[in-house]
């Protein structure tokens, strides 16, 4: 890209999956800070030419050393993604969780350094989340408007889509984007793009792949296992088979696209004795593929998590719930999670990275294409600075 390149900071980094394309739109993200080392190190990693900061931006001393580097480096764009779950509805939405707080240090940060740019994400949620200032309850836009208008335009609306931006996933963010009044820009979102992309398109070309059973015993249902493995493997080495249970595997097998196996009269999720499992109409659910993925959790790699089912294709029908089976009864392989997410395909995942941390952080992340056209929209707006 024409122009000056920005120097970036990223905070809550997760392990780095948001800046995956920042560089072809002119950014260059020198600092990172994560807290957890496993992360940390898995942003190494991806990013070797980065400083990571590991350690909690609550401690003064950590955060201390971010301000002073970002400083000594004059970061120009800050990136933050502060933590979720304390907001999120796939989570226990406490208004008092601690880490709903966690923007403040990210504020605080954004103050001491003063950047031209700044992107503040989370979910939707936060638009109506409380956190304490100054001895009062208040709502978190309302607490970043107190803190940074006076120095920064602020965007209008923060809600977007990631599936109106060519993502693959179904997945709302409230995304803040300021600008530094005396840059003369005012950064807001770019305009939503169509036709969506299903998952049809995303993911329907490719091979059809049965689960590892768990029970060595039960495997025996699947004869065409090894066959598809390879089949699949050949694509790439993250596109291996998921392994379930086979009471879960058998009641996603009756599951059409779209639905959810607490819709079957027979297959449905129940305890040993018949009764029905307690659970969320939204898991033990396949995804439809005529729409974009529903947005990945953390917990992806389990059928008994929010709709993350692959959609499966229909095998036979002969009109009941017994005689009806679709293929696929499975989350999603890495390497689906891959294109739903937005990543690249050779997607440099560290070969020590076990496949739990591998989903977690591919739960957690923002989908980079959203980000890529987020700041492209921005470095339209200038050649120089």
């Amino acid at each position: 890209m024409s122009g000056v390149r920005l120097k970036g900071l990223s905070l809550f980094s997760n392990v780095g999956i948001a800046e995956a394309y920042l560089d072809e739109v002119g950014v260059d993200i020198c600092i990172a800070n994560e807290i957890e080392v496993d992360r940390a190190n898995f942003y190494k990693h991806l990013y070797p030419n980065c400083k990571v900061i590991i350690g909690d931006i609550k401690d003064d001393e950590i955060r201390s050393q971010i301000i002073s580097k970002a400083k000594e480096t004059n970061i120009d764009f800050i990136i933050a993604t502060p933590p979720c779950q304390g907001m999120s509805k796939h989570g226990k939405q406490d208004p008092h969780d601690l880490r709903n707080q966690l923007v403040s240090y990210a504020i605080e940060v954004i103050k001491e350094v003063k950047p031209k740019f700044v992107l503040l994400e989370n979910v939707p949620r936060q638009l109506k989340t409380k956190i304490d200032y100054n001895g009062q309850r208040i709502l978190i836009p309302d607490y970043i408007r107190k803190e940074l208008s006076n120095d920064y335009y602020i965007n209008r609306d923060s809600v977007v889509n990631a599936c109106f931006y060519k993502v693959p996933q179904s997945r709302e963010r409230s995304i803040f984007l300021l600008s530094r009044k005396d840059t003369n820009i005012r950064w807001e979102h770019p305009e939503p793009e169509v036709p969506i992309v299903t998952l049809e398109e995303a993911i329907g070309y490719l091979p059809t792949i049965d689960p590892l059973v768990r029970e060595e015993k039960e495997r025996w249902r699947f004869p065409e296992y090894e066959e598809k493995r390879q089949r699949a493997l050949a694509i790439s080495k993250w596109n291996y088979p998921p392994t379930h249970s086979w009471h879960h595997i058998k009641w996603m097998m009756h599951t059409p696209s779209g639905k959810t196996a607490f819709e079957n009269k027979i297959y449905y999720p129940q305890k040993t004795d018949g009764t029905t499992i307690t659970g969320r109409i939204s898991t033990y659910k396949r995804f439809s593929w005529n729409k974009p993925a529903n947005t990945i959790t953390q917990n992806n790699g389990v059928i008994s998590s929010s709709v993350c089912v692959h959609p499966g294709r229909e095998i036979c029908n002969n009109g009941t719930e017994e005689g009806r089976v679709f293929s696929d009864p499975r989350v999603l392989t890495i390497y689906e999670l891959l294109i739903v997410t937005s990543l690249p395909l050779d997607w440099n995942i560290p070969e020590w990275a076990n496949e739990r941390l591998i989903r977690s952080v591919i739960g957690e992340g923002i989908p980079p294409l959203l980000i890529k056209k987020i700041v492209k929209n921005l470095r339209g707006k200038f050649t120089t600075i």
